[in-house]
């Protein structure tokens, strides 16, 4: 017991490296630690006990934020709290358990092999049940030179990457000197080629670029739907939307995820007035929709006449947010989602689109939990100009949640070679260059606007071209290599 106690103390450490504390040399050191563990666990079941101690740790540190959106309506939901933080960290952890079990079965203490694990381990927590792709090791890179190996590998290239730097440090460390100085040294390579390769110059915007104006109103969730409320809030993106600009007026107005209380087919009079303080700007903002018995979460692009001329439904949910699986029966227990409409919760819209902006080029529309997985814009059907993104990070408190939802926008970027337009409705809003770099932002918890010029897209990336396939191949032959040595050990002398 005292072995997993301390697994799960290293993986609570390990989170550390997480946004916004950004300790990323402590996650290394203490996953290389977990490796030692695991080195010692004889037999598959105290392997796999031991991931899922590691990765219970982990996860109640780094999703801690998941109180908040319970603690929005204390009454109904608070008691939920606890027992959500503590079984989704869980579940996140059996993850990590299987891809320690499994390790161990195919190559009892080869940390090839534990890499290759655990990557696909990563990989499958981000597909089954929907995915939940929050808090990956790898994240912790994200503010690092070594985020432009994203082009390749996406996060789960960098998830490799943290991984093989945790067991090249304990091989240093259990006097392997040869290997583990050979594999810090590669990382180190990497890092300095990371700084020294990232396109910085060719990502920044220039001198003729498009102007978008990010609109944040800080609206507190608490506040953000009471009837004395929303005229102000309203009132207040509008102003945000006509206020002058040192530039002039901005060419594209964006505002957050679900900006307006109406639905859209009762929002022409809104509509109207925003179109109005835009002064022929085109504005894209969040609303929701509703058609006959089905409701919508859904992002509009208005033209600069006031002509809707799009509209994206997200297609990529939050379980027991915004849809209750098995809803029905959950209700009998009074369980319900947090965020969606009573009764089935909002339904999915066809999947991923491009948004045409006209001169303003193409977009790819994310709606605020879409933006952590990679697929959302993979299997979009054309590379779009830039990734258009909005949220309500209200439900994720102003601690760590709002922090590490930016940080995975920016791997977006980075992974894409593309822009990112990013509009939160208490902040983080941010403009992101193709690498990754927030050139421009409304600081959490701050009601404001700001006019920032749009980056230009980079080449595409071979990541944007192949997605996870080459990373997944690679450590599936990490695991088959990390097999073969073992049992070349194994076999008798002759």
């Amino acid at each position: 017991m005292t072995r997993y106690a301390l697994a799960a103390g290293l993986g609570a450490v390990a989170a550390l490296g997480q946004a916004p504390w950004g300790l990323w040399p402590l996650t290394i050191i203490a996953l290389a630690l977990v490796y030692g563990l695991w080195r010692e666990m004889r037999g598959w079941l105290p392997a796999t006990l031991l991931g899922l101690a590691a990765g219970t740790g982990h996860f109640v540190v780094a999703l801690s934020w998941i109180f908040e959106p319970f603690l929005v309506d204390a009454a109904r939901h608070g008691w939920m709290a606890p027992f959500a933080v503590l079984g989704l960290s869980v579940f996140m952890a059996s993850y990590w358990a299987a891809a320690f079990g499994a390790a161990r079965l195919i190559a009892p203490r080869s940390g090839i092999a534990l890499v290759g694990a655990f990557v696909i381990g990563e990989m499958l927590r981000g597909w089954f049940f929907t995915g939940f792709a929050w808090a990956q090791v790898g994240h912790v890179l994200i503010d690092t030179p070594l985020l432009h190996w994203a082009t390749i590998g996406g996060g789960l290239g960098l998830c490799a990457l943290i991984m093989g730097a945790a067991v090249a440090l304990w091989q240093l460390g259990a006097g392997r000197r040869v290997a583990g100085a050979a594999g810090l040294a590669g990382f180190a390579l990497l890092y300095g080629g990371g700084a020294a390769l990232t396109p910085t110059d060719a990502a920044a915007p220039g001198p003729e670029a498009q102007t978008v104006r990010l609109v944040q109103p800080n609206a507190a969730q608490r506040a953000k739907w009471l009837p004395e409320n929303l005229q102000m809030f309203y009132d207040r993106q509008r102003q945000f939307t006509a206020a002058p600009g040192e530039g002039g007026r901005p060419d594209l107005v964006v505002w957050p995820e679900t900006a307006i209380p109406t639905f859209l087919h009762q929002s022409d009079d809104l509509l109207g007035g925003i179109a109005a303080s835009a002064q022929g700007a085109p504005v894209v903002l969040g609303l929701r929709r509703l058609d006959g018995q089905r409701y919508y979460n859904s992002l509009l692009y208005m033209d600069g006449d006031g002509v809707v001329e799009q509209v994206y439904d997200k297609h990529h949910l939050v379980p027991f947010g915004e849809f209750m699986p098995l809803g029905d029966l959950m209700a009998r227990f009074g369980i319900h989602g947090l965020a969606a409409e009573e009764g089935g919760g909002y339904s999915a819209g066809p999947g991923a689109e491009i948004v045409d902006m006209g001169p303003l080029g193409t977009a790819v529309p994310l709606i605020c939990y879409e933006g952590v997985f990679a697929r959302n814009i993979l299997s979009a059907p054309e590379r779009a100009d830039m990734i258009l993104m909005i949220t309500n990070d209200a439900w994720f408190g102003k601690v760590s949640g709002p922090y590490q939802h930016l940080a995975q926008g920016r791997l977006r970027s980075a992974e894409q070679g593309l822009p990112m337009v990013r509009v939160a409705n208490t902040g983080v809003s941010a403009m992101v260059d193709g690498t990754g770099r927030v050139l421009a932002h409304i600081p959490l918890g701050e009601a404001g606007w700001i006019d920032a010029p749009l980056p230009p897209p980079l080449p595409e990336t071979l990541y944007s071209r192949t997605g996870n396939a080459p990373i997944l191949v690679l450590a599936a032959l990490l695991m088959l290599a990390g097999g073969a040595a073992a049992r070349a050990r194994k076999a008798p002398q002759t």
